[in-house]
């Protein structure tokens, strides 16, 4: 392969987002000076740009902070509240919802509709997932904000051009997605892929780079960040945590297999097995010191650290990311999971791998898919600022 030369308009496009994602990782809102001091651009050519940042509706400048010095404080620049926002919703089996996070990743809306999906035609889901993206378009807009763009979880396998190929515990398969919600453009992702970069990007000043994110709901998800990357797999389908036998002439599953993961650690089997009505029921048996309540979460935290063992002997990740439904339930669940891996892991006696509850807790994915849109700007504000003059 021929190596090409880099053009100009190419060239401003990569400085473009070198500046604005330099502003967006600052620990303080730093200055015109700041940025090509530690970018290495000239001082006319971040004016410039930032100067067209701020025009785009990206950047803002702040009053600068007091200094002792000499000399007339520059002005500092932050990622404009008042921005585009990104949309995101998530389809799951027992709810749905909508969340609306601004440029600077700030939480604007959010709203959750609990229901059983699975009676429901994909075509009705959809209807109310429009209601929803309706709904939250119509409350941003109220607070001067434009959404750029949507993404959608859902807990299944998608494919490239945005079909939902199978989700089993919604009896989906080959769904075709929206284009557009809400009057914008939408894109759908795995619901723990999204709910793992989430935690990526949440967790940024960690020291951990590679983990498995683990979505417990009624299915099983799993994300999987290798190196500050998600990985996706050949075919964009890893992950599916949930369907990794623990007993191969165990219980069938939705999926037609036998013994998976969500038949010993899925929601529904751990209400079952401590004879809960909800979660949030379950938790306050396990905090009143319930034996039901504390032996099946005894037993689904132990399904899951033998299956999660077998994924870091394969993959080495540093960390183990409980979300979603676990993420509360992560005080009981981590002696199972912990004492798994503690056994399994060959590595384990001088490289311990720790198990943590999501930051984000349940609203990860949600979150997740709302940031994607906003980070994708963040990537390549260039695009955003044609795009705006093209509509403005």
């Amino acid at each position: 392969m021929t190596d090409a030369p880099v053009r100009q308009g190419s060239l401003r496009e990569h400085n473009l987002g070198l500046v604005l994602r330099q502003v967006a990782s600052a620990g303080r809102p730093p200055s015109r000076a700041d940025i090509a001091a530690a970018t290495s651009l000239t001082r006319a050519t971040v004016s410039a740009l930032v100067d067209d940042l701020i025009e785009g509706g990206l950047l803002t400048e702040v009053d600068p902070a007091p200094r002792a010095g000499a000399g007339r404080p520059a002005a500092g620049l932050v990622l404009s509240a008042a921005g585009p926002a990104g949309l995101g919703l998530e389809i799951n089996v027992d709810y749905l919802s909508a969340c609306v996070v601004d440029l600077a990743g700030s939480v604007r809306h959010q709203e959750v509709r609990h229901a059983d999906q699975r009676p429901r035609d994909p075509a009705q889901v959809w209807a109310e997932v429009a209601e929803l993206a309706a709904s939250a378009r119509a409350r941003v807009e109220q607070e001067g904000l434009l959404l750029a763009g949507a993404a959608v979880a859902v807990p299944g396998l998608v494919t490239a051009d945005g079909l939902v190929r199978l989700a089993p515990n919604l009896g989906w398969r080959d769904v075709a997605v929206p284009s557009s919600l809400a009057g914008v453009a939408v894109t759908v992702d795995n619901e723990a892929n999204l709910a793992a970069l989430s935690e990526l990007h949440a967790s940024a000043s960690a020291s951990q780079h590679s983990f498995l994110y683990v979505s417990g709901e009624i299915g099983i998800g799993a994300g999987i960040v290798l190196n500050g990357a998600l990985f996706r797999g050949a075919r964009g389908w890893s992950g599916e945590l949930g369907h990794v036998a623990v007993h191969p002439d165990g219980p069938t599953c939705r999926c037609g297999a036998h013994g998976c993961l969500e038949q010993y650690a899925g929601q529904e089997a751990i209400l079952r097995a401590a004879g809960a009505a909800s979660l949030d029921d379950l938790r306050s048996r396990a905090e009143a010191g319930d034996p039901a309540a504390g032996e099946a979460l005894a037993a689904a935290g132990t399904a899951l650290g033998v299956t999660i063992a077998g994924v870091i002997n394969l993959l080495d990740v540093e960390a183990v990311v409980l979300g979603g439904a676990y993420a509360p339930l992560a005080r009981w669940l981590h002696p199972g999971v912990a004492g798994e891996i503690g056994q399994r892991v060959l590595t384990a006696a001088w490289s311990p791998v720790p198990v943590r509850p999501s930051l984000l807790g349940g609203d990860a994915a949600v979150v997740g898919a709302a940031g994607s849109v906003v980070r994708a700007i963040r990537d390549h504000p260039a695009r955003w600022l044609a795009a705006s003059t093209r509509h403005g």
